[in-house]
């Protein structure tokens, strides 16, 4: 049996004309996306999926297992850190370490996202693990429990290796995990226009730090055959865009390509708010339960992202999962939300129990086996 509560959501957003939003501008990559990170929607994209070389984008995943080591205190920002032959010989853009001379955790982030210096990403991987190969194996657990489908890390760099690749649509999913896990060290780290360091000022070679005063990141990549890449994110009010674009002819062209999918993503579309966390979008019935029914909801916030106007046109329809035998704990799956604009469906949602059901005593049981053999 389903338990269906539809829910129109006219009144979420004023009423707008444009029935539509335009196509992407084109984007000369070879490969490219652009995303909503509130709603996780992907607004436009092009041979996402295909396997490209990624270059110093890999310092994300980097970063974002040295954030993890220092929120769960394995690090601490003032740890000092010794700097290998490995770290100190690594070709490549370069913060310009020295073994026998101190250096601290934060000095090394400083090194590694804004001068893309890899002995700073090195020596981050090596006080993490060990050794960096020890990290590699990190970082495809963690790329695995991210959802990165097709990733591989072989080093923590982005040093060319054929073993070594991903796609603009994991490298988006890795960028938006470390902005939503980490904002603290990413606001801390990833806006600073330039680092200065062993008496030497390196400029932060994402121009749009420059040029969009909303952008706050994230992170450029070259070498001769991945071309220039940037991966890019920019906050207008509540909302935020993420563009990757890979395989750019330029240091000049991947600012200017991500430039133009920001600003399409902020002109065309608009993110809706349909629920909030933990507040009630329907009820289930619970069979053989202490109560009858249930309070459904959201883990978290669930935000659609539309065309600019079309708010008015989303309905949500929540179907519950049926029968729904008690004991039902607080947090476990008993409903699906159903997201659609227009008849189109736009989107699936996991619906939570708000509460505990309990088992009901042997007279409550049995009548509900009664009810559930006559339906």
């Amino acid at each position: 049996m389903l338990l269906r509560l539809v829910l129109f959501l006219g009144l979420l957003l004023p009423f707008a004309v444009r029935a539509d939003a335009p196509p992407p501008p084109p984007v000369a990559a070879k490969a490219w996306l652009l995303m909503d990170t509130q709603s996780g929607a992907i607004l436009a994209s092009q041979n996402a999926d295909a396997r490209a070389e990624p270059a110093s984008l890999t310092k994300l995943m980097t970063a974002y297992l040295v954030f993890s080591a220092l929120q769960q205190k394995k690090l601490t920002l003032d740890q000092t850190v010794n700097v290998s032959e490995k770290a100190w010989k690594i070709g490549g853009s370069r913060m310009f370490i020295e073994p026998r001379k101190p250096v601290t955790v934060d000095e090394l982030l400083r090194g590694m996202v804004v001068q893309s210096g890899n002995d700073a990403t090195i020596a981050l991987a090596e006080a993490v693990a060990g050794s960096e190969e020890v990290f590699a194996q990190m970082m495809n657990r963690e790329g695995q429990r991210l959802g990165l489908k097709d990733t591989n890390f072989t080093n923590s760099t982005g040093w060319p290796d054929a073993k070594h690749y991903t796609t603009a649509k994991d490298l988006a999913l890795m960028a938006a995990a470390l902005i939503r896990d980490f904002p603290e060290y990413y606001a801390k780290y990833y806006s600073m226009k330039d680092y200065r360091y062993n008496n030497i000022t390196q400029p932060n070679r994402n121009r749009l730090l420059w040029l969009d005063q909303n952008v706050d990141g994230v992170k450029t990549g070259h070498t001769e055959t991945a071309g220039y890449c940037l991966i890019a994110s920019a906050k207008r009010g509540d909302r935020r865009m993420l563009s990757v674009v890979l395989g750019t002819a330029s240091d000049a062209a991947r600012a200017q390509e991500s430039q133009k999918l920001l600003n399409y993503g902020f002109q065309f579309f608009d993110t809706v708010r349909l629920f909030e966390a933990n507040k009630p979008v329907g009820t289930v019935r619970v069979w053989k339960g202490a109560e009858n029914e249930a309070k459904a909801g959201m883990k978290s916030d669930l935000y659609v992202t539309v065309p600019k106007g079309e708010g008015d046109k989303l309905k949500a329809d929540f179907v519950s999962r049926q029968p729904l035998m008690a004991p039902v704990s607080a947090g476990q799956q008993v409903g699906t939300v159903r997201v659609s604009l227009e008849g189109k469906q736009t989107g699936e949602y996991p619906a939570l129990a708000l509460e505990s059901v309990p088992v009901a005593g042997i007279v409550g049981r049995l009548t509900d086996t009664v009810r559930l053999w006559l339906q």
